[in-house]
């Protein structure tokens, strides 16, 4: 798949979202940014990505039946979907193409934007998928039965994800959760790479990780001559990526009344900005 055809999914499906100039958006964090990934939207749409998660955190708790039921409405909407299932048949093109799938043993997806793809990428590579939860357990589906995770000692494992800012989920759950069932994780296929130190820490791990995009500032340029943003936007987006802190520490002194207004704003904005100030991110 060309990255143009990527990159309008992107933006069509509002799976990045970039701000306005002068009007960075507030992450939960309690920092400033010029752009949001939301990459579970290549659902189609923020409705449908919200409406599975919806149906994820309500079967989510039935273990053994979770992955038959999501796996059912996630091949449905593949059906329908033309950018989901476009977005999945180039990523199983990509894993055939980068990885040798005769030494993969099993795919994983972690709870919960990791099972979006994870569930029937592996359908489509004949391949058992591990869901893995939060809490470190896992259950096996292969053929169409789920079961409790067995010992899978020595065995290779594709983690399939929807895309990686500094892997900590990785370190902290996914990684261990399969070596705690004697699995290996081996390679990593995200959709988005944030180039955030994702890449290196899972390297230091033993895994190979490949993306079907990465946020740079080849992308944004991209992004700019498809007229997907501006000029103004595009500078931003830039000098965010050569130094996300310094950028917007530079930014709130030029302007003092963003972070004046955020105070006056919504609740959500106001307690953000409240957490930017006690956390003294930018000083």
């Amino acid at each position: 798949m060309e990255n143009k055809t990527l990159l309008n999914w992107l933006f069509e499906t509002k799976a990045i979202r970039v701000s306005p100039e002068k009007k960075p958006f507030w992450y939960t964090s309690g920092t400033i940014g010029p752009y949001y990934i939301n990459t579970h939207f290549l659902y189609g749409s923020e409705e449908k990505a919200n409406d599975l998660l919806e149906k994820i955190d309500f079967h989510k708790n039935d273990k053994l039946s979770c992955p038959g039921i999501l796996l059912k409405m996630i091949k449905t909407n593949y059906k329908s979907d033309f950018i989901f299932k476009g977005l999945i048949d180039s990523m199983v093109d990509y894993i055939k193409k980068n990885i040798k799938m005769e030494a993969v043993d099993y795919i994983s997806g972690g709870e919960r934007r990791d099972w979006f793809f994870s569930l029937i990428a592996a359908e489509m590579l004949d391949k058992p998928h591990i869901m893995i939860f939060k809490d470190l357990t896992a259950v096996l589906t292969e053929k169409g039965i789920t079961k409790e995770m067995p010992r899978i000692n020595g065995a290779g494992v594709l983690h399939i994800a929807d895309l990686i800012t500094e892997a900590s989920s990785y370190e902290r759950a996914w990684i261990p959760a399969v070596r705690s069932f004697g699995g290996n994780i081996a390679w990593s296929v995200v959709v988005i790479d944030r180039k955030q130190g994702g890449e290196e820490l899972l390297s230091s791990n033993g895994v190979k990780s490949f993306a079907m995009a990465y946020i740079d500032n080849s992308l944004f340029m991209e992004a700019l001559e498809m007229k997907l943003i501006n000029q103004s936007q595009f500078d931003m987006l830039s000098d965010y990526a050569k130094n996300p802190k310094e950028c917007m520490k530079q930014f709130l002194k030029e302007y003092p009344e963003f972070m004046e207004n955020s105070l006056k704003a919504d609740a959500k904005t106001a307690e953000r900005a409240r957490l930017c100030i006690e956390k003294r991110f930018y000083e």
